[in-house]
């Protein structure tokens, strides 16, 4: 009857990585800045479970009483993306990361792409999706041709106006990119970004999807699956592994995420929860909106103690991250940090489980919790985790 809670906190970083200047983010640091910014961090419930005894963090104490285990974790596989972090959790590393677009995408991707859906494309730039929505929305709207854009990370976003596409078609669209995107262009995820409003105040509406490239090799989903444990999610976790042995409550906000965390420890007999709270990233740290992404932890923060007190006496909780997402920096994108390991639950020690190689650590843990034999790329720390 046990369980296991995986929560990303996704884009909270604590640290740049040691290889943090090969990705052009010396200096980035999410929680550190943060707290400078903001004049120190009043998160007294994550303070309790370990988090000032990381490192010093301004307006943390560190805890002699901590009520879990802490540490940091450093990414090992290639790239600083959700699917790069997520699949390293759970046992892959990436030899390379996937391949990035800063001029936009192929004259021949775009057309075929075009040809396929039967619609024109425009944009086919580089951007922030809200800023690139703006520029090219009446476009789309008198035309009706897909907005195309990527980023700094591995994506194929295509935007469109949910009263100019219907969804069902965006959706089938961004199948035929995902079919279309083989290597060399194989970019690690092609995303669904409808949108709604009128000119000045566009808005993208909870309907995303993401589809993922397939995992290329077992993950520990599999190793479970395989074992026959419940599986869940919350969040966009499935999408980040094309769907396979995973299916997710997909959510519209970090509050919607963490009820379907509760709900799931409220109701759930066993098995595993793979949640992803995703407005740190996605509505804070991608805007360089400081005190957004704070507000985000303050919530979360004053959720712990509904969260906890679900536990049962053969549960785990882990809350980490994927990367960082420093809202304080001049870029927007995501950033090679380590990210935080705070473990909670009634056979939890209160201890210091050090700065780890990999977070497929963290997958390691869960399966051998789980009393698997799968590992991944990881090492299991439950020894120094229970008694």
């Amino acid at each position: 009857m046990k369980r296991a809670v995986i929560i990303i906190l996704d884009g909270v970083g604590i640290g740049e990585a040691p290889d943090a200047a090969l990705y052009g983010d010396t200096g980035s640091d999410t929680l550190g800045n943060v707290a400078r910014a903001c004049g120190g961090l009043a998160l007294p419930r994550l303070e309790r479970f370990g988090l000032g005894n990381i490192r010093p963090l301004e307006g943390m104490r560190r805890r002699g009483d901590a009520a879990g285990a802490w540490g940091t974790m450093r990414p090992a596989s290639a790239g600083k993306d959700s699917i790069a972090g997520h699949w390293e959790i759970a046992g892959v590393h990436l030899d390379s990361a996937f391949p990035t677009f800063p001029n936009g995408f192929p004259r021949d991707v775009i057309e075929r792409f075009s040809r396929e859906t039967g619609r024109g494309v425009i944009a086919n730039v580089v951007g922030s999706g809200t800023d690139v929505i703006e520029r090219y929305a009446a476009e789309h709207v008198v035309t009706g041709s897909w907005i195309v854009y990527t980023s700094a990370d591995s994506v194929f976003q295509i935007a469109a106006h949910e009263q100019v596409i219907p969804l069902d078609e965006l959706y089938r669209g961004c199948g035929i990119a995902r079919k279309m995107l083989v290597p060399p262009n194989d970019v690690s995820r092609v995303i669904a970004r409808p949108f709604e409003g009128a000119p000045g105040s566009y808005m993208r509406t909870a309907n995303r999807r993401d589809y993922s490239i397939e995992p290329p090799s077992e993950t520990l989903l599999d190793a479970l699956s395989n074992a026959g444990i419940p599986r869940a999610g919350v969040g966009k976790v499935d999408d980040l592994f094309a769907g396979r042995s995973l299916a997710s409550h997909h959510t519209s906000s970090n509050a919607e995420g963490i009820r379907g965390i509760k709900n799931w420890l409220s109701t759930a007999e066993s098995g595993f929860l793979f949640a992803n709270l995703v407005d740190f990233d996605q509505l804070y740290g991608h805007r360089n909106d400081v005190a957004g992404f704070y507000g985000a932890l303050r919530e979360f923060d004053a959720a712990l103690p509904s969260i906890t007190s679900r536990l049962k006496e053969d549960d785990l909780l882990f809350i980490t991250a994927d990367h960082g997402n420093d809202p304080t920096t001049p870029s927007t994108d995501h950033a090679r940090e380590r990210v935080p390991l705070l473990v909670g639950g009634m056979h939890v020690v209160p201890r210091d489980l050090g700065d780890r190689e990999t977070f497929s650590d963290l997958g390691a843990t869960v399966a051998e919790w789980f009393g698997l034999s799968f590992r991944g790329r990881g090492k299991s720390f439950l020894s120094e985790l229970v008694v």
